[in-house]
This record gives C-alpha cells, structure tokens and sequence, in this order.
C-alpha cells in the first residue's frame, strides 16, 4: 500500500519539478514533497527480513532518489527566501530518503550500493553552488562540504523540521557507522558512534520507536563483536572483542533506558537483551578490566529484579540468567552470602528433575574450598524439595543428603557440621519422609565412614558425634544391628576420652541381648570400676545369641590387666562353661587349663584379709572347682587320656592336700568342708598314682598323703556333703565322726549306717595303701596310728548303732592291723566305759571321772563359744557335787577326787570369771567366781583362798559396774 501511494506522489511530483526557469515552487508541491518524504520513512522502517522481492523495493528507491536529487538542481535560486526554505526542506528530505535507503541496502547486503546511495548524497556540494545564500550558515556549509555541518546549518525559524532533521541525521550516522564497522574501519564507526549519542537533545527528538530500532542496531553490532565475527583485526584477543563489545552495548543500553516499558511495545525484552548479553561482555572481558565483573554482577542483577516481577519466573532462559550470576559471582571470587543467594534464587524456581538435580550437584563440586557454602545450599535443597507439595522422586533427597553428609565431613568446623546434619536429618524426620532403606543405608555408611577416619586420627569426640548421627530417627528403617552398631563404636569413643559416664549412657540406649553391646558395657564398667556390673555384663553376654568365644577370651585379657580379680574368676568360670558345653569336641585339656587357672585365682582371692562373710563364698567356689577339675580328671582317666594331664593332676591334688590342710584352722565352719576336699584328694591321687604306675614307681609321699587324706576325711568335723562318687557341692549329705558326736541324739540310724560304710571303706583304702607303699618305720607308725583311729571311729559308731556282735570283729581286724598297738585296744574299751558311765553315772570312778570331765572342759573352753562355756560351767558344777558326794572318803581310795584335779578346777573356775568380767559377762562371770569359791572348800588353806576370790571379785565387779 505505502509503495503505491509512494508511486502516485511522484507521478504527481515529477512534472512540477521538471518544468524549467520555474519561478519557485508553490505550497502544494512542498507539501507533496514532505508527504512523499513521510510514506518513504514509513516504508523504509518496514524494514523486513532480506528477500528478493524487498531488495527489488530498494532498488527502485535508489533509482527515484537519484532522479529527485537530479531533479532539485534545476531550481535556480530567488530572491525570496522561500525559495531558500523550499530548497532546504526538499534536501533535507531527500537526504533523509537516501540515507534510509542506503540502510536498508545496507541490511540486505548490498553494501557496495549502500555506498553508492550515501555516497551520492555529497553531491549536495554541487547543488549547493548553485546556491549563494545570504546567510553564513548556508556559505559555511558550502566551505566545509560535510554533510551534517550543512543538516544543522538548514534554517528552521519555527522549528517544524526538528524532528526530521534529527531522525535524518540520526540516519545518517547510523548508516555511516553501520557501513563503515562492515568494512571494518573502526575508527569511523566509533567516531559515528559518538555523534550518535554525545548529542542527547537530539536524542531526545527521536520517536520511541526510532530510539529503540538505534538501540537494537548498536546492541547487533556489539553481540557481533562478542560472537567473534571474521574483521580485519580478527587477531585480536577474545577478551579485546569483548572490551570493545561493552563500548557498544553500554550505548544501546543508555539509549534503551529512556524509553518507557509502559508505551514502547518489546523496549523491556530489548532491555533485557542488551543487559545479558552487556553482562557476558563484562565477564569475557574481565582480564582487561577487573572491575568489569562487578559491573556484570550489578546488570545481572538489575536484568534478574526485572525477571522476577514477571510470572514466568521459572523460564529456562531467566535460570540461565541465574547460573549467569553464579559464574559471575564465583569469578569474582564473591562471599558465601552473595553465592549463596544466587544458588537459593536458581533452588527457589528450579524444577526437580534429574538433569537439574545433577547440575546442581556438579557445580558444588567446584566449591571444594568452601565447604560450609556447598552445606547450606544442599540444606536448602533439601528443605525446598521437602516443604513442595509435589513431591519429587525420593532419590533426589538421598542424592542431596548424601552430597550434604560428604560436604559435612569436609568442614573445619566440627560443631557447625554436625549441627547442619542434625538439622537436615530433622527435617526429614518432621517433613515425614522415608527414606528408601538402601537409601538410608548408604546414608549411614557414609556417617560411619567418616566416623571411622576421625576415629584414626584420634578425634575421639567428633568422632562419636559422627558416629551418633547414624543413630537419628530419619534412619530407623535400616537394620536394628546397623544402629546399635553405631552407638557401641560412639561408647568407644568415650571410652578412649575417660568420658565413662558418657559412653555408659550412650551404651544403655542398645538393646540388651546383644553380646558386642555386653561386651561394650563390661568394658564401661571395668573402666569405671564397678566389678559387680561387670560381672552382670559377662553373665548377659554368654546367653546372647550371637555370642562368640573370643569376646571372653577379650574379657579375660581385660580383666587380667584391670587387676579385678573377681570379674577375671567370673569370666573363666564363663568360659569353662563355654569349653565344656563343646559338642563333639575333646577339650579335656582345655577345661584342666582352665580350673587350673580358676582355682589359682580362688586362692589369691582367699590370700587377701576379706571379712568372714566374704571368705565363706571363696571356700565354698574353692572346694567345687577342685570338684569339677576331679570330674574332668575323671573324664580324662575313663577315656585313658590321663597321661595328657598328668602335670596337671599332680599340681591339682596337692594343691587340694595343701588347701585343706590350711583350711582345718583358718576357714569357718572348716568340719564341714574340709573333709569335701579331702575326698577330692583322694580321688584325685589314686587318678595319678594309676596313671603314674606304669611310668615311673609311685613314690612314698604320694602313699602318705592319700593315707593322712583318707583319716581327715573321715573324722572332719560338721557335714559332710557329698558322698565318694558326688561330683558337685549340692550333693553332699551326710556326716563325719565328729559330726555325729555333735548331732547326737538327733542321729538317726540309716545316718549312722551310712556313716559305718564310709568309715569301713576308708578302713579298707588305708590298708590297701599299707600293702602296696613299703613304709619306712616312721611313717608307718603314723599310718598305723591313722588306722588305728579309724579302728575306734568304727567301734564308736557301732555302739551307737547297737550291733554288739560286730564289735569283736573290728578289734579283731585292729589287732591284725597291728598288735602292738594296745593303746587302740584301750581306747576302745574307754569307750564302752563312757557308753556304759554315762548310763550310771556312779558306775565310773572318781578318779577316772575327774580325768575325762577335765579334758572335755578343756575341749568346751578352747572353742571359747558361749554355748561351750555354758557346757563347761555345767561341768564344773557336776564336778563339786561330786566333791561334796565323796568329801568323807578315805585318802588313797578310787572314791577321793584327785588334789590337782580340785587345784585344776579352782584355777580354771577363777580365770575364766575374770575372761567373762572383761568381755562384760557379768551374769556368767558370777557363775564362775561362785564356782570357784566353792571348790576352794576342798583343798587346803582354802579360806584364804576363797577370800582372795571374793575380793577379786568384788574388786572386778566395782570397776565395771561403776
């Protein structure tokens, strides 16, 4: 349509201009001039893409440029200046058409005929001699032939052309630059560059449009330089491109920025444009200018508060723009608060796919230095993927939690890091995200793995903050054994700080029934020192089901170096448990090793000064481990493997021997136990005698022993536990000699029948002992003096029983033993005669009654026991009735009671009144002094004595009642 109306103006046009001598143009012709001028800037700021039906467009316009140029040089000057007006308006006008024309031939790559058009346009010097105007403005510009000297020196007395002339010269130059860039003549550029934009009044006069297609241009020129397009000067550097390039686009973006988003239609998308692709240019050009990086940052910046006004906010375009600002910011070398919020604006508008995701997690791999930085942006990763209400596929938040746990590990700050995780961990566990379980294992493995390198290096602290990390809830959907896994090696941690009390607590939170978190617990204990909780800890641990023999032997060793000695007895005790309960294993020698190990332990532990209540466990663990090492040895001898364990035998039955010998006066209650361990001695010792044999000849001692062991065992005094073949403590349950002589009357008979069996089958053991063992004269008459002993415990116990015919058997069995021993003989027949006194009292002697009352008081008294002493007391007074009974009896009869018996009883009487008054037994002493008063009746000078007595007495009695 504009090419139309174009063509009918100049059909219009053309005949007036033609004419010759015209006189002047009239108005209509003026203004057919300046409506042609309007429809050719219309039609040339069509500008479409280059085409061969536009550049058809463009050669016609050439061709009627070139004839309306010709045309004006037959107008010959006036006098009236409208002559001079309506030339000037016609130049003006044509000047304009033929630089728009040369830019758009420009544009389409005619640049040789762009020339041609503009260069056309100087001819302007030859219809100017034509012209001689008045005015000097019009004589300057004919002097100085430039083109836009003569532009500004056209006379516009009411300004109606200002804004013609201004787009015309605004063309011009533009076309000039844009021409003279192709052809590389930079310096013409640049200098056309500068009248462009020095001049801001006329600037201003421009159209918006008109200033936004200047800034376009410049923007193309500058965005050519940055993609490196062949020049002349091609050889120089990229960051000189770039240099250069910023000159231009800080142009285009001075001049874009006047306009008015709200009026010019694409002048914010233009903005936009020239700020990108300004800051690229800063960054590229950054080695010539350092500060340009700051300068990039703020375009950035600026281009990135525009993008977020918008609501398509998460544009890949604009999350270019935000990766830009990254790189801008990282080349700076920026703080972790500028970095950080690019990286939380690119998180906030990113979409969570696998490509960004990776991304992301590939330019924090960058930031190596700058650990703390990469926590916080994968921490807000997380919390970002995490608080969406669509959620993102699950491994994304293991791939950012596993990247944060690494990046963790790697910070200086140990408080700082561990307090990230507990907080990312948090919101996992709040934001009620499960994890995947290989997920979370992974997760913990990495915990563990830096855990564990810490732990290498001696941290032991952060180590076990490590370590309780892989503990947190978020993980409670891996293996149970993984987590307490992970709390055993953070109390470990502790322990190897001295933080006992820690590492207890920490240790506590593992369940109970699993052996390595026994184990753990035994060695908190044991550093703590608290023996009973370790021994509780190693009772726990044998019943775990995945309990392993070397945890023990660990236990062992640990106990053995802590100096606990009870814990060690304990723990062996475990393990010969252990050892024992091997199915189908021979580990005899193993179990010997171990009670041999045991029962020396016992021993040091009944070495050291204990309170009595505290020894009697000791003894009684003493006398049944020397019972299980006596089943083993028996185990051993049954399946002839005893001459593996001969050494051991032999250091076990004397050790028993030597035991027991100790135990007789030091352990309490001893006539109960002794006799056990003397019969494990015996047993022991016909084991190693028979083993022995065959090798080498059984020595004397070994007969010796086994003779004194059979004697003690049987006239121990108080129970007897165990009968010959028992094996355990438990099973004992019957009496000695002496203890039958104190249970009496309550003995029953089957008691004292079991008892005759036992003392007939020692009776047999220490003859055979006679037989095969040839005695040297004085131990035989020790042994002999053993059986003989043991002829009248059987003679006794028969009496009890009542069997009178056996009686006569057993003497004769004595007096086979050894006829020479008649003091046997007579024992036995003091017997009887105590059996039968005892019935009468009156059928004993005095004198013999004297004898056997004062050793009995003896026996009473040296036990030193209330009980006794009530005895002995009563004794004594049995011993004045007498006295007074048999006071009229003739000197030298069998009816006096002997003098030194009665002196015995006076000095007895006295002493032990005065034991009672110091221990303050007043009521007893009394007893004792007033028996003592009484005697002194009967032995001679006894009122003195009797007074020495009471004034003893009385003395005493003052002292302690006072």
């Amino acid at each position: 349509m504009l090419k139309e109306l174009s063509t009918d103006l100049l059909v219009k046009i053309k005949p007036n201009l033609s004419r010759t001598n015209h006189p002047g143009p009239d108005s209509s012709l003026v203004k057919d001039l300046f409506e042609l001028s309007a429809l050719a800037e219309k039609l040339v700021l069509l500008r479409p893409r280059p085409s061969s039906e536009w550049q058809t467009v463009a050669d016609a316009l050439d061709r009627e440029g070139t004839y309306l140029w010709n045309e004006s040089s037959a107008v010959r000057p006036g006098l009236d200046d409208q002559i001079t007006a309506v030339v000037a308006a016609l130049l003006i006008h044509m000047l304009q058409l033929a630089s728009k024309a040369g830019t758009t031939l420009a544009d389409v790559g005619k640049v040789e005929v762009a020339a041609s058009v503009l260069g056309s346009a100087a001819k302007v010097r030859k219809s100017a001699n034509f012209y001689r105007p008045r005015r000097p403005e019009l004589r300057s510009c004919h002097s100085r032939l430039k083109y836009e000297e003569c532009l500004r020196s056209i006379e516009d007395p009411q300004g109606a052309h200002q804004q013609s002339r201004a787009q015309a010269t605004i063309v011009y130059y533009c076309s000039r630059m844009e021409a003279a860039w192709k052809e590389g003549n930079d310096s013409l550029a640049d200098y056309m560059l500068q009248n462009i934009t020095d001049d801001n009044e006329r600037l201003a006069l421009l159209p918006a449009r008109d200033r936004e297609l200047l800034a376009a241009k410049l923007l193309d020129i500058g965005r050519s330089l940055l993609a490196g397009k062949a020049r002349n000067n091609a050889a120089s550097s990229e960051d000189m491109k770039a240099q250069e390039a910023v000159k231009w686009m800080q142009k285009a973006f001075s001049i874009a920025e006047q306009l008015d988003d709200m009026v010019t239609a694409g002048s914010m998308e233009l903005k936009r444009s020239i700020l990108r692709n300004l800051s690229r240019a800063y960054v590229l050009s950054s080695a010539q200018d350092p500060e340009n990086l700051s300068r990039a940052e703020t375009s950035l910046n600026e281009l990135l508060t525009s993008v977020d006004a918008t609501d398509d906010q998460g544009n890949s375009e604009y999350q270019e723009l935000r990766w830009g600002m990254v790189a801008v910011l990282k080349r700076r070398e920026a703080g972790d608060p500028a970095l950080l919020g690019a990286f939380t604006s690119i998180i906030d508008h990113m979409k969570f796919t696998e490509d960004n995701v990776v991304e992301i997690l590939r330019d924090v791999k960058t930031l190596v230095q700058r650990q703390s930085l990469v926590a916080d942006i994968l921490q807000h990763c997380l919390q970002h993927i995490l608080t969406r209400t669509d959620r993102a596929e699950p491994s994304f938040v293991e791939h950012f939690l596993s990247a944060l746990i690494f990046h963790c590990s790697k910070d200086d700050n140990h408080g700082r890091a561990i307090q990230r995780l507990k907080t990312a961990f948090d919101l996992i566990h709040s934001a009620e995200f499960d994890l995947l379980k290989e997920h979370a294992t992974a997760c913990a493995m990495l915990l563990w793995q830096s855990g564990e390198r810490r732990f290498g290096l001696k941290r032991y602290s952060e180590a076990a903050d490590w370590f309780l990390a892989g503990t947190h809830r978020c993980f409670n959907n891996i293996a149970q054994a993984s987590i307490s896994k992970c709390y055993r090696k953070a109390a470990l941690c502790h322990i190897q700080q001295h933080e006992y009390a820690k590492a207890s607590n920490v240790i506590r939170r593992c369940p109970g029934n699993e052996a390595p978190t026994c184990y753990v617990m035994l060695l908190v204990a044991v550093k703590q020192g608290l023996e009973d909780e370790a021994i509780q800890a190693v009772r726990i641990m044998v019943q775990a089901p995945d309990f392993d023999r070397k945890m023990l032997l660990l236990a062992t060793r640990l106990a053995h170096e802590s100096d606990l000695k009870t814990l060690l007895l304990n723990v062996l005790q475990e393990l010969l448990k252990f050892v024992q309960g091997s199915d189908g294993i021979d580990t005899s020698e193993e179990a010997i090793t171990l009670i041999r190990c045991i029962i020396r332990l016992d021993l040091r532990l009944m070495a050291v000064p204990l309170a009595d209540k505290q020894v009697t466990p000791l003894v009684d663990a003493v006398i049944e481990h020397f019972a299980i090492a006596n089943a083993l040895v028996s185990s051993a001898y049954s399946k002839k493997k005893a001459a593996a364990i001969l050494k051991d035998v032999s250091w076990l039955w004397r050790t028993a021997y030597n035991c027991a010998i100790e135990g007789c006066s030091d352990w309490n209650d001893a006539e109960r136990k002794t006799p056990i361990l003397f019969d494990i001695v015996i047993e022991l010792l016909e084991a190693y005698s028979e083993t022995q044999a065959p090798l080498n000849e059984v020595g004397e001692d070994i007969y010796l022993c086994m003779a004194f062991a059979s004697f003690a065992a049987i006239s121990g005094r108080g129970d007897v536990k165990v009968p010959l073949t028992a094996r355990t403590l438990s099973e004992y349950d019957m009496h000695a000699v002496f203890a039958m002589r104190k249970g009496l009357p309550e003995v029953d008979a089957d008691q004292l029948r079991s008892l005759a069996q036992v003392i007939q089958a020692y009776e047999v053991r220490i003859r055979n002992v006679l037989d095969k063992a040839p005695f040297q004269d004085t131990n035989l008459s020790r042994v002999l003096s053993c059986l003989a002993a043991v002829y009248v415990f059987e003679c006794e116990v028969t009496c009890h029983m009542k069997e009178w015919a056996q009686l006569p058997q057993i003497i004769e069995r004595a007096v086979r033993a050894d006829s020479s021993n008649v003091d046997a003989l007579e024992a036995i027949a003091d017997l009887l005669g105590i059996i039968h006194a005892s019935l009468d009292r009156n059928a004993l002697s005095v004198s013999k009654f004297s004898r056997w009352l004062r050793a009995l008081s003896t026996v009473l008294l040296s036990r030193n026991t209330a009980p006794d002493r009530l005895k002995a007391i009563g004794y004594i007074e049995q011993a004045i009735s007498v006295l007074e009974d048999n006071a009229g009896a003739a000197d030298g009869s069998d009816e006096v009671y002997p003098v030194d018996e009665r002196y015995w009883l006076i000095a007895t009487s006295y002493n032990t009144g005065i034991e009672c008054l110091h221990v303050s037994l007043l009521d007893e002493a009394k007893r004792w002094f007033e028996a003592s008063t009484l005697i002194c009746r009967y032995v001679p000078d006894g009122e003195s004595k009797a007074a020495t007595v009471a004034e003893t007495y009385q003395h005493l009695l003052n002292r302690y009642t006072s």
